[in-house]
């Protein structure tokens, strides 16, 4: 069940999609669906989260997506609290979602369901 401030969902690069999807269903059983040539999402692996090869949006290292029921209020509970929005709300396949960088520099995402 999704919880507001919980994590819900990892996303990672996945510069070589087709590689990097081998690799995790050979070795530890990870399932795919695939949302285009350049995102797929993995389940069977005790968290949700998916694979992203689009180089167009500059992911170099995990990102932690927590949950909101919410979307601009927990926004504005982030600024309250010294985290900076580093890319507004948008919208995506599922969702919408912001992400922000917290006070020791780490990004991470917030997104609501449609």
């Amino acid at each position: 069940m999704l919880e507001d401030g919980k994590i819900s969902y990892v996303e990672m690069p996945g510069q070589d999609l087709p590689a990097t999807k081998d690799f995790y269903a050979k070795t530890f059983g990870w399932t795919f669906t695939d949302y285009g040539p350049t995102y797929a999402a993995f389940g069977d692996a005790g968290i949700d989260g998916g694979f992203d090869a689009d180089p167009e949006a500059g992911l170099t290292k995990p990102l932690v997506v927590l949950f909101a029921r919410d979307l601009e209020a927990m926004e504005t509970k982030v600024k309250a609290s010294g985290g900076v929005i580093t890319v507004p709300i948008f919208a995506f396949p599922g969702g919408r979602r912001f992400h922000f960088r917290d006070p020791s520099g780490n990004e991470l995402a917030v997104f609501t369901e449609a």
